[in-house]
């Protein structure tokens, strides 16, 4: 079970791994948003006509981001531009505004790394990044790195999304990508017990997450050999299959 959306592409290297090494693959979102309302949003003291750029790293940041925006009555300028993580986060501002590539700028990977080169040939704007109270560790982390001036705007909650009583909960590897993801799993299952079930996780506070639940960490990134968690799970999976042969 992968925590995250499913790929909207096919050409993903889960996928590709999934057809290599022949195991399934469920994506299940582990955590839902719910909206912050704009008496809520005030109360971070943040004036979004004083920015001159908006960093998307997810489409409900988009959802979010304009609908606050017309509940408080501000009209975006022609002038402002957008940096979007992906082309389809991209593409998705279209249901807002009149797409217009000299605004509209993505990476190519879908990692904020790759967008940041391109904001850091923009570094005279002053950027907003749209966010939820859950932060990205690989976003904020790229972003500390670059160039630019930017600041944080929580538009969004994130919260678990618990398991149903009648779900089927049958799986041999666990990948989670947040700390609230592995709650998630320890508020619908409050007895579970790992034995042979792995765990992989990515981000730092993540793994302390998983070890705080006592439970074992089977693979983890990003680290120099992995930077990626499909790295970590293609290096884990080509480990697996030399031993099983064996």
């Amino acid at each position: 079970m992968v925590s995250q959306p499913k790929p909207t592409s096919e050409k993903s290297p889960y996928y590709d791994m999934s057809e290599k090494y022949g195991f399934k693959i469920d994506f299940r979102q582990m955590l839902k948003v719910e909206p912050i309302s704009a008496k809520e949003f005030r109360t971070q003291r943040i004036s979004i006509l004083d920015y001159t750029a908006i960093i998307f790293n997810a489409r409900h940041g988009i959802d979010h981001f304009f609908r606050l925006c017309e509940e408080m009555r501000i009209t975006i300028p022609e002038t402002m531009k957008y940096f979007c993580v992906t082309e389809s986060v991209a593409v998705y501002l279209q249901h807002y505004i009149h797409y217009r590539k000299r605004k509209v700028f993505y990476g190519n990977t879908g990692k904020m790394a790759d967008l940041v080169i391109i904001m850091n040939k923009h570094v005279s704007e002053k950027y907003l990044l749209i966010t939820s109270d859950v932060q990205n560790e690989e976003t904020l982390s790229a972003l500390e790195k670059s160039k630019i001036s930017y600041d944080k705007a929580i538009m969004y909650r994130t919260v678990t999304n618990d398991f149903r009583t009648d779900e089927e909960f049958d799986y041999d590897m666990l990948l989670f990508f947040s700390p609230i993801g592995v709650a998630a799993l320890k508020k619908s299952f409050p007895d579970f017990v790992q034995g042979d079930i792995k765990i992989g996780c990515f981000g730092a506070t993540t793994a302390q997450a998983v070890k705080d639940l006592g439970l074992r960490l089977d693979l983890h990134a990003p680290t120099p050999e992995a930077p990626s968690m499909t790295k970590a799970l293609e290096d884990y999976m080509k480990e697996y299959v030399k031993t099983y042969k064996k």
